[in-house]
């Protein structure tokens, strides 16, 4: 007995995706909740478990080709024995990237109802995901008002913020489950090395930075580096030729996005140059003493989004969106952080950031970055965002004029920082300076609500134990 398996519906209402990479082969034989095939839809890369138990007979899509929800993309032979349902929803649940409670299209051959592709399916036994770290208590107010994210049910002892490894796809097997921390794990992708090789000392069992890093230091095995299909880093082409790129998935759709919100919202931009000599030397005493931990990366950034966040709460209406005829005015901060990856910029968010110190503020950031980096960030952790900050400073840019964020009122660009003439004292001495420039939404606030926003940030990062007040 044959059974189609149709491209479902993986979220936001998109209504085709592409097919990047075939996770199995005719002839493999599949168990359930394994992946069959990664996909790319507009808004990122979403990893498609299977159905059912069977063996795959035909793939009915090549590598590289668009195509609509609903298309049959593979062939099972089987009878659908073991079909997705039970405890192993959930599993399957946690590694779909769409966020989305979507039916899948899993119809068999004789137009008879297929199963529940596992992860889009609504179960009456799910439970809640653990809310995140100091999110918990004000889940109420971090949650968009418009947007609802799905229950999924997490794995039994398996920490939220420690992902399991992996399984390799196409060969059926279970792969031993390594508890690690998404910055780890793309270390350890870089560095070739298998997790499973590493000795974890975690409270929680789960493999640490420095695990990894002792573990390479001794000459531990390593495996080969995963190879990618984007371009190094610096790679160029060569002189005198010429380049295609598709303009499709995550670049057309983020394109349609700035030219939807550039020619409906007047914007205006403000700019401030700001003295962080104190920002800078607080960065330095968190990194050298570890004060957040040894696993937190500090940056300057890390300070930017605690005092976006915080002067965001002394200036609320800067935090406002439309609703039909009405302004919705933010008291909570789920903060966009505009991201460049291999497939095109995105804008995950982070939910209640208002409420987060800085050891949760760092972790999320870290978490968010290496999910955006690897594509694999859910349509989910891309919507509901209040309002956004863009790093243009990391590419070495003092200032520009950031196009807002559809559906928010402002965006901050934050400039490098580099020595400066300053005066201080009267006396002009080197400092370090940087611009920030702030972009909004003149329908929803005025010349005085952005300038005492900016000047607020600034302030903050002038002297940042203002926050603490």
């Amino acid at each position: 007995m044959s059974n189609l398996f149709n491209l479902p519906d993986v979220g936001e209402g998109l209504t085709e995706a592409d097919i990047v990479s075939w996770k199995v082969a005719v002839g493999d034989a599949v168990t359930v909740n394994q992946i069959l095939v990664e996909i790319e839809t507009a808004k990122s890369l979403v990893e498609l478990p299977s159905p059912q138990a069977g063996t795959i007979s035909a793939l009915l899509v090549e590598e590289g080709q668009t195509v609509e929800v609903g298309t049959p993309i593979i062939e099972f032979d089987g009878d659908g024995s073991g079909a997705a349902g039970g405890s192993d929803a959930g599993a399957a649940g946690e590694r779909a990237e769409s966020g989305q409670a979507e039916k899948s299209s899993g119809d068999s051959a004789d137009g008879s109802a297929g199963p529940n592709l596992v992860g889009y399916g609504v179960r009456a036994d799910s439970s809640k995901r653990r809310p995140r770290k100091a999110q918990a208590a004000k889940a109420a107010q971090t949650e968009a008002p418009a947007r609802e994210v799905p229950e999924v049910q997490e794995e039994p002892g398996q920490p939220a913020d420690a992902a399991p490894q992996e399984q390799p796809g196409g060969t059926g097997a279970e792969r031993p489950k390594v508890l690690a921390k998404p910055p780890v794990r793309k270390l350890a992708k870089t560095k070739g090395v298998d997790l499973l090789d590493v000795t974890p000392t975690g409270a929680r069992g789960e493999v640490t930075r420095e695990d990894l890093l002792s573990h390479i230091e001794s000459g531990g095995s390593a495996a080969q580096p995963a190879t990618s299909s984007a371009p190094a880093a610096g790679q160029q082409a060569a002189t005198g030729t010429e380049e295609r790129i598709p303009f499709k998935g995550v670049t057309k759709f983020m394109a349609q996005a700035m030219v939807d919100s550039a020619f409906s919202a007047p914007h205006v931009t403000e700019f401030l140059d700001v003295d962080v000599t104190a920002m800078m030397e607080l960065v330095k005493r968190l990194k050298t003493k570890k004060q957040l931990g040894e696993d937190v990366r500090v940056s300057p950034l890390l300070i930017v989004a605690k005092a976006v966040c915080w002067a965001a709460l002394r200036n609320p209406r800067i935090n406002s969106c439309f609703d039909g005829d009405d302004i919705v005015v933010k008291h909570y901060v789920n903060l966009g952080i505009a991201a460049a990856t291999p497939r095109g910029l995105i804008v995950p968010n982070i939910k209640g950031a208002h409420a987060m110190g800085l050891r949760d503020l760092a972790l999320e950031l870290g978490e968010l970055t290496a999910t955006a980096r690897a594509g694999k960030t859910a349509p989910a952790d891309q919507a509901g965002g209040t309002i956004t900050i863009t790093n243009v400073g990391v590419f070495g840019v003092d200032a520009g004029t950031p196009i807002i964020n559809p559906g928010e009122a402002a965006i901050l660009a934050f400039g490098q920082v580099r020595k400066r003439p300053w005066v201080v004292d009267d006396e002009i001495v080197a400092r370090d300076i940087t611009t920030l420039a702030v972009s909004a939404d003149h329908r929803l606030v005025d010349g005085e609500v952005i300038s005492k926003f900016l000047a607020d940030v600034g302030r903050a990062l002038e002297d940042p134990a203002l926050m603490l007040m």
